[in-house]
């Protein structure tokens, strides 16, 4: 299913040195790659003379002082985040107190649904549980600087508080980890949730810009029919996992055996839980059963299925 999204893996950006990615937008990619991050995380300077600095990454004090270094001479007058987790915002204390900019964001880190009974918070360790925005910004709010204009985007899915950003002077969105070039969007519960996921990709798809600069990976460029893949991936995501349960009662390991073929070992919690998201969505749609909450030690079945014996 993957395999029919154009994904772009090329890579040419180097860490910690700074690019000019867009008219008004230069990049500094920190030195985290991984099997989440691709390449590294990637924070953004909008603008000339004075900026905004969006996403400072994770708190890696030579990725902070190489977005410092590219901005020597120029003011830092806002800071934006599209998102709480660790490889994202935790940059953040550190260069407010180096340019004294105000920073812009939803609102603090937040899970997308209450913990079941019995459920951890599994991804603790990736969350800033610390972040605190000075501005807590609405859908469609709009934050004015020199010469470019940023109207915030609620895009809740693979964070509760996720937001990306459309400069509208350059005509691109800044869209976080909601919509990446290079794989697609992880969402894990209770930390994020696919019905939110969903509903945030068909508002982005209403939109007319055609192109994202994403938190990881090389732009994306026609960026509504990339959007339209991504819908039709998820959808096909879906069928899958119905198409295993006309076979039987299954579980997550079961389950994500049958609809991920070739998946990377690193990523089989990961995938685990993205199937948990699409499970717990179906559940609330009527389609598939389980006893009790959705969760990631559950039975699933068809909902028109008899229970087990």
């Amino acid at each position: 299913m993957s395999d029919d999204i154009p994904f772009d893996k090329h890579f040419d950006l180097q860490p910690d040195k700074v690019a000019e990615v867009a008219p008004r937008v230069r990049a500094v990619v920190a030195n985290n790659p991984g099997p989440f991050t691709f390449k590294g995380t990637m924070s953004y300077i909008i603008g000339r003379g004075k900026v905004a600095i969006l996403d400072p990454g994770p708190d890696d004090d030579a990725h902070i002082a190489a977005l410092l270094d590219a901005v020597r001479g120029e003011t830092v007058t806002h800071i934006f985040v599209t998102h709480t987790h660790r490889d994202h915002s935790p940059g953040v204390p550190k260069m407010k107190a180096a340019t004294g900019a105000k920073v812009y964001a939803q609102g603090p880190h937040r899970l997308a649904r209450p913990l079941h009974i019995g459920e951890t918070r599994k991804l603790d360790a990736s969350a800033d549980m610390d972040f605190r925005p000075d501005i807590a910004l609405a859908d469609g709010e709009v934050v004015s600087g020199d010469g470019w204009t940023m109207e915030a985007i609620t895009t809740p899915g693979h964070t509760a508080n996720h937001m990306a950003f459309a400069f509208k002077e350059a005509d691109l969105i800044f869209a976080g980890d909601h919509v990446m070039s290079w794989s697609t969007t992880i969402v894990a519960p209770p930390d994020g949730a696919m019905s939110d996921y969903m509903a945030s990709l068909h508002k982005l798809a209403r939109r007319t810009e055609p192109l994202y600069l994403s938190g990881h990976g090389m732009p994306v460029r026609q960026a509504q029919r990339f959007v339209r893949h991504l819908i039709e991936h998820r959808q096909a995501r879906e069928a899958s996992i119905l198409h295993r349960l006309h076979k039987g009662a299954a579980d997550i390991p079961t389950i994500v055996k049958a609809v991920y073929i070739g998946l990377d070992p690193r990523l089989a919690g990961a995938a685990g839980l993205s199937v948990l998201a699409h499970l717990e969505d179906m559940v609330a749609r009527g389609e598939i059963a389980t006893e009790g909450p959705p969760s990631v030690t559950g039975t699933y079945r068809l909902a028109d299925a008899p229970l087990p014996a």
